[in-house]
Parts: structure tokens; sequence; C-alpha cells
């Protein structure tokens, strides 16, 4: 950009809220963007600038709307924030932060905290603006407070239902409208009895979640119980499974292939132990790809990328390159070890399970070649025998974990 985009927050309560600096901004502008809610806010005496709604879809149409007026002082006005949430960010990514001046307001989330008397380095807050509401699921956790950015009127209705259908009647729900300005408006209720009609769409909604006394726990914590997952049964048993994710070791941000999905329980619990983490499970079934779909929706990830086989998906397209890799499948398949080795990271971690003999020696060939740490897990369960418990032997599972090293790759290379 020729010149510098001023980056405006704006809050409820529109001019009489900004700073000297920020009326400076908007009146030296020759063009100002901002939503039509945004644009009203200013007062009819700023007479300098053109205001130009955004087009919808904004992301899209953003860099030629941009490009269009390059030679022009730009101004951008957003909601409290700019870099909350708001268009602060996309800009950033595009142009670059050198090419902006942000000059924020209070968040929604600052003012909601100073209503509520929450500490605001204590509470989590989860955006479903375009995106699903069941991405709040795992943040829940009874006595936690949580605030809610919802879309719309109809969001705080919306985040009720899925506290009530998810263990979470009981939670309290406080809806914040128009924060700051002169119409702010607090409604509270619970979520199980929720029956407010729709109020303002510029809410934000705090929750102060109380677990039903029967509703399962479902932590951020791997090796949620298997019968939180539906499906054929083709599935990473909970305490391999728990095992398996703590090998390939998520940090906030990596991606995860999952290479023959099953019910899609490692790339699921993959994505619950940061909100950051992200996932693309590979499975042949379609059927199963469905179902992996439905049971990341249900327990909070519906972000999990859903593929097919994965050689004929890397064969027709080239998928964001893995943090870690996890084979749960086909371990006998040809050419699949080699082709997902050859895509993973320098420094990034595969962790292969085995539970045939077939599979397990296959692991025993690429750990000799490559390193890396084998064990074997035996689970026991406790059936009933008759009248008495007896313990129930689980197959036995085979793991492989291994870190890519750039130098022992090569060596391995030079031995072949």
């Amino acid at each position: 950009m020729r010149q510098p985009i001023t980056v405006i927050g704006i809050g409820a309560d529109g001019w009489d809220g900004l700073g000297g600096a920020a009326r400076a901004a908007v009146e030296a502008a020759e063009v100002v963007f901002g939503s039509a809610r945004q644009l009203a806010l200013l007062p009819a005496t700023v007479r300098g600038p053109r205001r130009v709604p955004w087009p919808s879809p904004l992301v899209p149409a953003l860099p030629d709307v941009l490009a269009a007026h390059a030679d022009t002082r730009m101004c951008v006005l957003a909601s409290g924030d700019p870099m909350f949430y708001g268009i602060g960010v996309t800009l950033a990514k595009l142009v670059g932060p050198q090419a902006l001046r942000v000059l924020p307001q209070p968040s929604s989330a600052s003012l909601a905290c100073a209503r509520l008397g929450w500490a605001l380095a204590e509470t989590p807050v989860v955006s479903i603006v375009g995106r699903r509401p069941e991405t709040l699921l795992p943040e829940l956790g009874d006595g936690r407070r949580v605030l809610v950015l919802v879309p719309d009127a109809g969001g705080p209705a919306e985040v009720a239902k899925l506290l009530a259908r998810n263990g979470f009647g009981d939670s309290a729900v406080t809806v914040l409208e128009q924060l700051g300005g002169p119409a702010e408006r607090v409604v509270a209720g619970v979520a199980a009895n929720w029956s407010r009609p729709p109020g303002d769409p510029l809410a934000v909604v705090a929750v102060e979640c109380r677990a039903d006394p029967d509703a399962p726990r479902a932590t951020r914590l791997p090796g949620l119980p298997d019968e939180r997952y539906d499906g054929d049964g083709q599935m990473t048993k909970s305490e391999v499974r728990a095992l398996s994710i703590a090998a390939l070791a998520p940090a906030p941000g990596e991606l995860l292939w999952d290479v023959g999905g099953g019910s899609g329980t490692i790339a699921i619990e993959w994505c619950r132990t940061d909100p950051a983490c992200r996932a693309i499970t590979f499975e042949r079934s379609e059927a199963r790809r469905r179902q992996i779909a439905a049971n990341a929706a249900a327990l909070g990830v519906p972000g999990v990328d859903v593929r097919g086989e994965v050689l004929t998906v890397l064969r027709a397209t080239d998928p964001p390159t893995p943090d870690a890799i996890f084979l749960g499948g086909g371990l006998t398949q040809p050419d699949l070890f080699e082709t997902c080795w050859e895509r993973l990271r320098p420094g990034g971690r595969l962790v292969a399970n085995a539970v045939t003999a077939e599979s397990e020696a296959s692991l025993l060939t690429w750990s000799a070649a490559f390193g890396g740490r084998l064990g074997k897990l035996q689970v026991y369960r406790a059936e009933p025998l008759g009248g008495f418990t007896a313990w129930r032997p689980q197959l036995p599972v085979t793991q492989w974990s291994v870190v890519k090293n750039a130098r022992l790759d090569e060596k391995s290379d030079d031995s072949r």
C-alpha cells in the first residue's frame, strides 16, 4: 500500500467514544470502509471522507477493494479492538502489519468482564461467528466461565440449546448487548429454560458452566470413553489412544495427518488438545468419512478435514505439510509409509500402531532403518464372567514412534 491504512476500533458509543487521534484520522481520510452499522455511527458533520460499506462476502473481495484505493488515504472501522477477532487481523495478513496503523477501543470481552466482575485473563473466549456452535464444547467444564461471541440475534438461544443438549442445562447464561453504548442491556437466565426472544445482534454471551450430575466428562485430555464415538467399532481404543496422542505430542497450531481414520478418534482428540490444533484424516470408506465428520462435530471440533484414501488424495492434491502423522491402518499397503514419511517435515513425529503380525513386521523393518522407539501395549478390561469378574485381554498393540531426523534419513538412504 502506498498509504498506510488506519484501522480504528469504534464502540457502541460511536463518535463520542473515540479519542482525538482516532477522530483526526477519520476526518483526514479520503475513504472510510466499514459495515453499514459502523458507518452509521459517524456523525453527519464528518463530511470529508467518502463512506464505503464492505462488499459481501468480504474476504474474497478485499484484495481488489484495497488495490482500487491504493493511492488514497484509507480508514477502516472495526468493532472494539480490531485485532480481537476483527478485520485488523485479516488486513495484517493481507498487507502486513507495517502497512497498518491500528487504534483500538476496549474489546467486547474486556467490557463484558468489566460488567460481570470476571478476570479477563482467566476467561476463555470462543467465537462462533462463521463457525459451528459446537466449537464451544471443548471449553465447557463444571464451574468454568466462558465468553461466547455470537453472529446474530439468534446466537444466545443457539448457545443455550447447545448447553442443554450436552449436559450443561443448569448453566447460567447472561447476554450483554450493545456494550458501552446508550442502549446497553443485560439479560440473564438458565440454559435449559431459555425462552427469551432474540435481542440485539451486537451481543456477547457469558456462560457460567454447571454440569448435570450425570453428564459424562469430556475434557481436553486424550482418552475419551469409547462410548463417546459412534461408528462400526473401527477405532483406536481409549487407553491406546491416550498413549498414541502422547507420543504424537501435539502443540498449539500444529497439523496432524491421521491415516486410516476409522471413527476419527485420533484426529478428534488431537484437535481437542488446543483450539489451534488442526487435523486431516484420510479414510477410504465413505460411510466412515461421514461418521468421522459427525463425531468431530459432536465432540466440538467440526473443523477436522475429512478426505478419502491417502495415496489417491496425495496423487490428486497437495495438502499442507504435516507436523505429525499417525498411521492407524494400511501399514502393509505398498508405498504408504514411504509416501507419508517423505511428506513429513524435518523434526516431525510419526506414530504407527500395528495389531497384526504382518504390520508388526513392517514396524520392525522401519525401526531398524530410521530408529525411534518400539513398544508393545497390552490392555485388560474387567468383564463379568458368570457371577464373578474376569480380566479380558484386548488385542495387543505394537507401537512405533519416531522423529524425522534429516541426518538419519540420509544415512538410511545411503544404506539402501
